[in-house]
């Protein structure tokens, strides 16, 4: 007798973006995955980053976000920065910006249909923040952590809607 056996299917999409796509995007998108999986929603949710600039497409992420994320155990060695796609839009059904100057330029280059897919990551934190989770190009160690307080916060909202969508 054989058996059959089934990878469940990706039910959600979820893209997170920034300028470069080499800190706070692929950080989102890692924790994100590790928490999803945790709560054993890994294979029902397809999760990635890009950039809305071209800058450092196919380099490796910074350095000091992969150091300070793999404190916190997450691993981003292997993430390298994407650019935006114009079929981004139609593939992923949430589209989170990591701060308003993305989230306008999403607005610019999105087709009219997919608008409502775009929102800003903040919008999932439970703790008070600025809508732009900080820009960490000049940062300082404690600049990273707090970002990844941010975005492990915001993640843990982004899971709870994902949750109540996938029922």
């Amino acid at each position: 007798m054989r058996v059959a056996f089934f990878t469940p299917i990706a039910m959600y999409a979820i893209l997170f973006v920034c300028t470069d796509n080499m800190s706070r995007s692929p950080t989102a998108e890692g924790v994100l995955r590790q928490r999803l999986a945790v709560h054993g929603l890994g294979n029902q949710v397809i999760v990635a980053s890009a950039a809305t600039h071209d800058l450092n497409t196919d380099e490796h992420i910074d350095f000091h976000t992969q150091k300070h994320a793999l404190r916190r155990g997450y691993d981003l060695t292997g993430f390298k920065a994407k650019l935006l796609q114009l079929c981004d839009f139609e593939r992923f059904d949430l589209i989170l910006a990591m701060e308003e100057s993305n989230l306008l330029t999403l607005r610019m280059r999105c087709p009219a249909p997919h608008q409502a897919k775009l929102h800003l990551f903040t919008e999932y934190c439970s703790m008070p923040v600025n809508p732009d989770v900080p820009d960490l190009f000049y940062g300082q160690p404690a600049d990273f952590e707090r970002v990844i307080d941010i975005i492990e916060d915001g993640c843990d909202g982004v899971i709870a809607r994902v949750k109540e969508l996938l029922g």
